[in-house]
């Protein structure tokens, strides 16, 4: 198998808005008394997995290839037999699936991490693939390079 990567992007959570929410919430927790272990490594717990969480994504000969780290130990991937469109789109994470993530809803399953334009790709089990893309035009024209070699 050769897996050339002709795309490939890394996304982590790094929106402000987040982590004043995180900080904001401990230091809520300190002003109200003192903090049980319990709760500072919660709040710990919570900050590491969000500070280490990634999306990857690449396109490689084979197909296209997607894994949100840690959660997944290796990458999801979408053959170039299974897709029958891939079209970079707008979309919003929270009205579509409710939330960043890993998502789900009947027919399609998201993965995002922030941002409003994602690739939507199609495929013939009729199972949608959304991936949130800091760089969706780009994504998407590497899949279609990719689908015609």
């Amino acid at each position: 198998m050769d897996d050339e990567t002709t795309f490939r992007e890394v996304q982590r959570f790094r929106q402000r808005w987040l982590w004043l929410l995180l900080g904001g919430g401990f230091a809520f927790s300190l002003l109200l008394g003192p903090v049980s272990i319990l709760g500072f490594a919660v709040f710990a717990a919570v900050g590491l997995l969000l500070y280490n969480a990634r999306l990857e994504t690449e396109v490689r000969d084979d197909g296209v290839y997607v894994r949100f780290a840690p959660f997944h130990r290796s990458p999801r991937r979408i053959a170039w037999e299974e897709i029958t469109s891939a079209e970079a789109t707008a979309y919003s994470p929270i009205g579509e699936f409710g939330g960043w993530g890993v998502r789900w809803r009947p027919g399609a399953v998201a993965y995002s991490v922030s941002g409003s334009e994602a690739v939507r790709i199609e495929r013939t089990d009729d199972r949608d693939v959304v991936v949130g893309s800091e760089r969706a035009a780009e994504f998407a024209a590497a899949i279609a390079r990719a689908r015609r070699q």
